[in-house]
């Protein structure tokens, strides 16, 4: 009995023993998929966090770039429009200069013309006077209606050039407003994606981390009450073979007082015997 007592308790041994291997190589391969997602997502955050720099860098470079031919092209702008002004202010001094000569041409022929028939009509009466300071006069008025003619069409186009100056200015300022509204509001669109993206990550990291955490405080809760059943069992084997010793020694107990009485009488038996034959050998004698 003892024997087999020893027998089934190696063999409940080593159940134990290889449910409990079972049970650590479970737990390592578990901490082995831990560490690998948790590798694999480190990996993955950052991988992802150089393509937002890189897709950054780009973006900015772009914008560096878009900033500077908008500046070149405006001012290629006003270089060229300051050249038109230049041009069109040369050819309105040009313009005014041969008025001045075409009027001083003028006058001084009609001058000459005059003088010569007034030396050549010195006696003509004064209708002919008369009609040549009309018509010194028409001349000259011809030569005032010219002039003004003239002037106001110069400050028409001084007035056209400034109204396309302002104009120029206006589209130019509304076309910079445009921009910059549009980007400021892909700015914002940006940053709003970025939070979002960060907050989806970190809450994603929470739930992950919590679930290893839940996994493993099962995976211990398990380990505790299989550790608490196995402690049970063990203090009930422990409790079964202090039962079966104690059995066997009371048994032993037993058979040693039963022998010992048997040992007694046959003792008792035997001085009884070589009583008897004594006292049968002094009968005798």
């Amino acid at each position: 009995r003892c024997f087999y007592d020893q027998k089934i308790l190696q063999k409940t041994f080593e159940e134990w023993k290889e449910w409990w291997t079972v049970c650590r190589e479970r737990k390592l391969s578990l901490r082995a998929d831990s560490h690998y997602r948790h590798l694999l997502h480190n990996l993955i955050f950052k991988a992802w966090r150089a393509y937002v720099c890189q897709q950054q860098g780009k973006r900015k470079k772009y914008y560096v770039a878009e900033s500077h031919a908008k500046k070149q092209k405006l001012l290629r702008t006003w270089q060229r429009w300051l050249v038109y002004v230049d041009v069109q202010r040369t050819k309105c001094e040009m313009q005014s200069v041969a008025l001045a000569f075409r009027e001083r041409s003028c006058l001084r022929i009609s001058w000459a013309v005059w003088r010569r028939q007034h030396y050549q009509n010195c006696a003509g009466h004064k209708m002919n006077v008369l009609a040549l300071q009309h018509w010194a006069q028409s001349l000259q008025f011809r030569a005032w209606l010219q002039w003004r003619e003239l002037y106001l069409y110069s400050q028409n186009d001084k007035q056209k050039e400034t109204r396309a100056v302002t104009h120029r200015q206006h589209w130019e300022l509304k076309r910079c407003m445009t921009a910059w509204l549009g980007y400021l509001n892909l700015h914002r669109a940006k940053k709003l994606q970025n939070e979002l993206a960060q907050e989806h990550h970190r809450s994603r990291i929470v739930r992950q981390h919590f679930s290893d955490w839940r996994l493993s405080w099962e995976c211990r809760r398990r380990m505790h009450t299989c550790r608490k059943d196995i402690e049970k069992l063990a203090a009930r084997i422990a409790l079964w073979r202090v039962f079966a010793h104690w059995k066997h020694y009371v048994v032993l107990c037993v058979e040693e007082t039963r022998q010992c009485e048997l040992a007694e009488k046959h003792y008792k038996h035997h001085l009884l015997v070589r009583a008897l034959l004594c006292v049968r050998w002094k009968s005798l004698w």
